[in-house]
C-alpha cells in the first residue's frame, strides 16, 4: 500500500486548508485511516482517524469541533478538512492506514506541512 498526502500550505489563524490523502495498492483491506501531526520538537500525535466501512469518525479533543475527517471509498482517499487554524496546528500532517484485525497502523504518507500564521 502507498498513501500520498496532499493539500499542505501556509494559512492565517482563523483560516481553512483541506488536506487529501490517496491511498494505492492492496487496499481491499482496509479497516481505517487516520491523520497525525508532528510538530517540531514534539512527538507525533493522533489528530483523527475513520473507519473504512461504517466510516465512524475519532478526534483529538484539540481538534473536535474544527477539523472534519471524511473519505471516498470509491477513490480510496482520505480527506481533513481544517477550518477556524491556530498557530499551534502547524506540524507536520501524516496519512495512515490500518488493516482490519492489526492492532496498528501499518502504512504512513510522507507529511504534509502546514503552516499557521499569527
Amino acid at each position: 500500500v502507498q498513501l500520498q498526502a496532499s493539500g499542505g500550505g501556509l494559512a492565517q489563524t482563523g483560516g481553512s486548508l483541506r488536506l487529501s490523502c490517496a491511498a494505492s495498492g492492496r487496499t481491499a483491506t482496509t479497516g481505517r485511516m487516520g491523520w497525525f501531526r508532528q510538530a517540531p520538537g514534539k512527538e507525533r500525535e493522533f489528530v483523527a482517524s475513520i473507519t473504512w466501512g461504517a466510516g465512524t469518525t475519532y478526534y483529538a479533543d484539540s481538534v473536535k469541533g474544527r477539523f472534519t475527517i471524511s473519505r471516498d471509498n470509491a477513490k480510496n482517499t482520505m480527506f481533513l478538512q481544517m477550518s477556524s487554524l491556530k498557530p499551534e496546528d502547524t506540524a507536520v500532517y501524516y496519512c495512515a492506514l490500518l488493516r482490519r484485525g492489526d492492532p496498528k497502523y501499518d502504512f504512513w504518507g510522507q507529511g504534509t506541512q502546514v503552516t499557521v500564521s499569527s
